[in-house]
């Protein structure tokens, strides 16, 4: 068995749902499977001693864990004032608008058609709900309208789909893009060293409280990648099914669809940079 201390990001144990900080408690949706990991984390954010809360990815269409969702809020004594999403994929967006019926509340999010009320979500925002500071952070790749939410005052990240607690996320080819995913993570990373980020709350999988070390993965794991999908296309592996084939022998089947995904976005970014190249 592996100790979870040396796995990228230092990923805590035990159980997913339930308090993650000060500020922060999660409720898992129960949506698990090979690409959601244990479910959707639905987080619920708050400052200790305020009434009001703001809900992240309220998850799947699931109406037994909406309403789990505004009872462990009220459970909390706190009252659900806003909700904000990380991105428009069903596991995380698809409760949404029947979240907004239960609890009374405005959607925020960077993709107009998911927002529900006149305000959206952009880079630079602050939302600022009964004394707790969210910054948004713009961080596209795994799709174009992926946002994190940075927690400044406990040293906390919301990624989505961006950074997971376990594993490595697809590049949702072609609205996810590779070069805006490296930059993505670049980006996160710059909050680690100028902002004092130290913990990652992920869509999916456990807390990892060492948010660099997990960074420095990721972008080793791209690295790495890039080069072997680089490698058989020299070899003469021209089709993205092909690539897989050969690149992610090692990966279980089940994963090769959305394995896929990924190096048709690798197979467009090398094709991009030789452009770029002449």
């Amino acid at each position: 068995m592996t100790d979870a201390a040396a796995l990228p990001g230092q990923p805590r144990g035990g159980v997913l749902s339930g308090r993650a900080t000060a500020r922060a408690h999660c409720v898992l949706a129960p949506n698990p499977s090979a690409m959601t990991l244990d479910g959707t984390n639905t987080w619920i954010l708050a400052e200790p001693d305020a009434r009001s809360a703001v809900v992240i990815d309220p998850g799947p269409l699931d109406e037994g864990h909406l309403r789990h969702v505004l009872e462990t809020a009220e459970r909390l004594g706190k009252r659900v004032d806003l909700t904000l999403l990380t991105h428009g994929h069903p596991d995380h967006a698809e409760g949404a608008a029947r979240f907004a019926e239960l609890s009374r509340t405005p959607v925020r999010a960077l993709d107009p058609a998911l927002r529900l009320g006149e305000e959206g979500l952009a880079a630079g925002d602050v939302v600022r709900t009964g004394g707790l500071e969210l910054r948004v952070v713009p961080t596209p790749g795994h799709t174009a309208d992926s946002l994190s939410f940075h927690l400044p005052d406990e040293g906390s990240v919301l990624t989505g789909d961006t950074v997971l607690g376990r594993g490595t996320t697809v590049v949702a080819h072609p609205d996810g893009r590779l070069g805006d995913y490296l930059a993505s993570l670049r980006r996160l990373r710059s909050l680690t060293v100028d902002d004092g980020v130290s913990t990652v709350l992920p869509g999916h999988g456990p807390v990892l409280e060492d948010a660099q070390g997990a960074l420095d993965f990721y972008l080793a794991h791209r690295a790495e990648r890039l080069a072997q999908v680089e490698a058989a296309v020299g070899q003469g592996f021209g089709t993205a099914p092909e690539v897989v084939a050969h690149v992610y022998a090692d990966v279980d089947r089940s994963l090769w669809p959305a394995a896929e995904l990924s190096v048709r976005a690798q197979l467009a970014y090398l094709r991009e940079r030789g452009a770029g190249h002449g």
